[in-house]
């Protein structure tokens, strides 16, 4: 009998190259999804539309992503995990350059929803990958650096649009990130090593129900998949409409310095890897609560009326953020023994349907109440998701 191929191990120049492929990936990916986030208010005048229907750019993609995300799993199982990655990030920075000529809202918004489902290539598989490839002892660390790439991608996706606009139309701001992530999107195809631990499955009906009520019907993962919701709908809500707050009286920030502040980003950058380390020290059931009660805090000290606490208080917010959603997503991965590409999606699924549900629905709170209501809002909804957790750890100590 053949010895079995190793999982590949920190350290090694495999795991180095699926490491920078991956980055790669989520840079692509993601600042393609996340460039239109600072354009909302730019859509509002250009389309001659409300703030919230401004925000139907991103929560239309992330519609379509979560529910892209239910079937490329299942996709992937057949057809392999780098050729799916590969065709979505094609695919992805194809449509981004396309739609940059689109004069119509409705067309616009069409290759947006495209955008998101080709994403979803991306999103999951990746996860999956990182799996089914990494030796078991590596695997939150691999999962943290690829969560940095992702958001690596959507600080990028901010900065570079919400600098670019105030030089450019929102058009030829959209066409240069196509570029260059089409360009990304082969050095991907050159640097992943091919699957060795993949098999193919065929594609059959009824195991994908059985996957998905295998896995629904673990209580510890369905509060994950809850807290997906609320962790990526309350940091999306912030993001989509501190725009709108810092255009206004006392700060009038420039598209420019509002863009800027994407650097914030680099703080989740640095807390996904390290909450791998946390979670091993003092256990993944203790990190996010208290990552849940950092983003309250720093929730809070956005709501002051000073430009500097504003940046202080959305630092901690991204940081703490970052770093719960690393600790949610590795503990999926360790929870769903089997079945474990599709427990992903469901992640997934939920984490991108908080970002259009509440991202979208938001808008009618800021309309209507403006930045505190937003602050009311999401410190409710952050309250509850801190309950859950630890109603989570509690499980996990029994």
């Amino acid at each position: 009998m053949s010895d079995p191929i190793p999982y590949i191990a920190r350290g090694s120049k495999a795991f180095s190259a699926i490491l920078i492929a991956l980055f790669f990936a989520g840079f692509t990916s993601f600042s393609v999804l996340y460039c239109v986030q600072p354009m909302m208010p730019i859509f509002a005048q250009y389309f001659q539309i409300s703030p919230t229907q401004s925000s139907f750019p991103l929560s239309l993609s992330t519609v379509a992503l979560a529910v892209g995300l239910l079937f490329t799993g299942m996709i992937s199982d057949r057809f392999g995990r780098k050729p799916i990655m590969l065709w979505a990030l094609l695919l992805c920075s194809s449509l981004t350059i396309l739609s940059s000529f689109v004069q119509m809202w409705p067309l616009y918004l069409l290759f947006r929803v495209l955008i998101g489902l080709c994403v979803s290539g991306v999103a999951a598989v990746a996860m999956t990958y990182i799996g089914e490839e990494i030796a078991r002892e590596d695997l939150a660390f691999a999962m943290g650096l690829y969560i940095s790439g992702t958001a690596v991608g959507g600080m990028s996706g901010r900065l570079l649009a919400g600098v670019m606009i105030d030089f450019l139309s929102w058009q030829q701001a959209t066409l240069i990130i196509g570029l260059l992530n089409f360009c990304l999107a082969i050095a991907f195809w050159k640097l992943l090593p091919n699957s060795r631990h993949f098999s193919a499955y065929p594609m059959h009906f009824s195991r994908f129900i059985q996957s998905f009520a295998h896995n629904l019907a673990d209580r510890k993962l369905r509060i994950l998949f809850v807290q997906a919701f609320i962790l990526m709908g309350c940091f999306v809500t912030i993001f989509n409409y501190m725009s709108y707050h810092l255009l206004e009286a006392p700060f009038q920030l420039s598209q420019t310095w509002i863009g800027l502040i994407s650097i914030v980003y680099l703080a989740g950058i640095y807390s996904s890897p390290r909450a791998a380390a946390w979670s091993r020290c003092f256990g993944r059931e203790k990190v996010l609560p208290v990552m849940l009660c950092s983003m309250i805090a720093g929730l809070g000290i956005m709501m002051l009326n000073q430009i500097w606490l504003i940046f202080i208080g959305l630092l901690i917010f991204t940081f703490s953020f970052f770093a719960a959603h690393s600790t949610a997503s590795a503990w999926v991965s360790v929870q769903a023994v089997q079945y474990r590409a599709v427990a992903s999606s469901l992640y997934l699924f939920c984490y991108y349907l908080g970002s259009s549900i509440l991202g979208s629905s938001s808008g009618v709170v800021w309309e209507n109440f403006g930045w505190h209501g937003i602050g009311t809002e999401i410190s409710l909804i952050l309250v509850f998701g801190l309950l859950l957790a630890v109603y989570l750890a509690r499980g996990s100590r029994t």
